[in-house]
C-alpha cells in the first residue's frame, strides 16, 4: 500500500510516441489526494493521450507515472483496482438496464456479492439514477446516460476517479447538472477526481488546472492564480480595416495585437479606462468594442498565442499526423 498523504497521482517526464510524432512530450506534474485536478486544452492536445497512459491503457514511451501509489506499468492491476474511469465515448449496453450494466461492472471489478446491493443503490442514488434502475439505457437521456456512467466508475470504491471529457456533446443546463454531481460525490466519496476538458467554465471547478497544448504542459495552478497572472484586460475591436488597426494601435500605442475570432484583440492594464482614448487617437473608424476581465482562455492565449477555439484545427491537424504514425 502506497504511503498515507502520497500524491494521488505523480507523473515524471511522461512521453508518448506514435511513430515519429510524441503526442506526449515529456510532461510533470502531481496531484493531491481530494483533489479536483483538470487537464484544459484544446481537442487532439495530448490530454486523452495522458490519460490512457495514466490508467494503463497505453504504455508510455519514456518516463513515469504513478496513481494511487502504484506504477503504471509494473503494477497495472494495482492501478485498475483503485481507479474509476469514465471514458469520453459512450460505453454502457443499451439493450441492459441501468441496475444490469453496474452488475456487470461489479464482476469485473469483484465488488463483493453481500455488499453490492448497499453500494449500488448508494451510487445510484449519488446521481439521482434509483428510480430508473430498471429502465433499458437506450430510454435515458444522455445526461442520464453520462451519470450512470459516473456512478459506474464509482461502483468499486476508486481512489482516483478519472473523467474524460465527462460533458462533451451535452446541452448547458444538463453539463451545470452532471457538474453538481461531481462536486457532491467528491465530498461524499472523499476520492480525487482528475478530468480533462476544453469548456472554460468547466475548469474553473477545478481546484488546479494544467493547460495542454500539442503535447505539453504550458501552465499549471489554480484558476484564479492563473488568470491574475495575465494582469490585463481583454480588448476587441470590430473594424473596417484589421491590419490597419494592428498598425495604429502598435503606433500610436504600443499595444501588440492579433485577430482572433473575427475581432482584433489585444490586452491592456484597465481595459475599461483605455476605450475613450481608443476611439479618440486610433485614427480609424471602430464598428463594436468589447472589454472583458481577464479570462482561462486569456491564460491559454497568453502562454500559446492563439484562443483554444482556434487551436482545436491545429491540434486536430497535429494528432491526425500522430495517428498515421501510429498506424505506420
Amino acid at each position: 500500500m502506497p504511503e498515507d498523504g502520497a500524491h494521488a497521482v505523480e507523473v515524471a517526464g511522461l512521453v508518448r510516441r506514435f511513430g515519429g510524432v510524441e503526442a506526449v512530450r515529456g510532461i510533470e506534474f502531481a496531484v493531491r489526494p481530494g483533489e479536483i485536478f483538470g487537464f484544459l486544452g484544446p481537442n487532439g492536445a495530448g490530454k486523452s493521450t495522458t490519460i490512457n497512459m495514466l490508467c494503463t491503457l497505453l504504455r508510455p514511451t519514456e518516463g513515469t507515472a504513478r496513481v494511487a501509489g502504484f506504477d503504471v506499468v509494473r503494477e497495472r492491476d494495482q492501478v485498475r483496482r483503485n481507479i474509476g474511469l469514465v471514458f469520453q465515448d459512450p460505453t454502457l449496453d443499451g439493450y441492459l438496464s441501468g441496475e444490469q450494466n453496474l452488475r456487470f461492472h461489479a464482476e469485473l471489478y469483484g465488488v463483493p456479492r453481500g455488499a453490492l446491493a448497499d453500494r449500488m443503490r448508494q451510487v445510484l442514488e449519488m446521481v439521482g439514477l434509483w428510480d430508473k434502475r430498471g429502465d433499458r439505457v437506450q430510454t435515458y437521456s444522455g445526461g442520464m446516460k453520462r451519470r450512470l456512467e459516473i456512478a459506474r466508475g464509482l461502483l468499486h470504491s476508486p481512489r482516483v476517479l478519472f473523467l474524460d471529457e465527462p460533458t462533451v456533446g451535452l446541452d448547458p443546463q444538463t453539463r451545470a447538472s452532471i457538474w453538481e454531481y461531481i462536486r457532491a460525490l467528491r465530498a461524499a466519496e472523499r476520492i480525487t477526481i482528475f478530468m480533462t476538458t476544453h469548456y472554460m467554465d468547466e475548469a474553473e471547478y477545478c481546484d488546479r488546472i494544467a493547460i495542454m497544448d500539442s503535447g505539453t504542459i504550458v501552465a499549471l495552478d489554480t484558476p484564479e492564480a492563473l488568470k491574475a497572472g495575465v494582469g490585463k484586460d481583454r480588448v476587441q475591436i470590430h473594424t473596417d480595416d484589421d491590419e490597419a488597426a494592428i498598425a495604429a494601435l502598435a503606433e500610436r500605442f504600443g499595444v501588440a495585437a492579433t485577430v482572433v475570432e473575427g475581432a482584433v484583440t489585444f490586452a491592456v492594464a484597465s481595459g475599461e479606462e483605455f476605450v475613450p482614448r481608443l476611439f479618440a487617437e486610433l485614427g480609424l473608424p471602430i464598428r463594436s468594442v468589447s472589454v472583458s476581465r481577464p479570462s482561462l482562455d486569456d491564460v491559454f492565449m497568453s502562454f500559446t498565442g492563439t484562443t483554444i477555439r482556434d487551436a482545436e484545427g491545429t491540434s486536430k491537424d497535429w494528432m491526425r499526423m500522430a495517428m498515421r504514425g501510429r498506424a505506420g
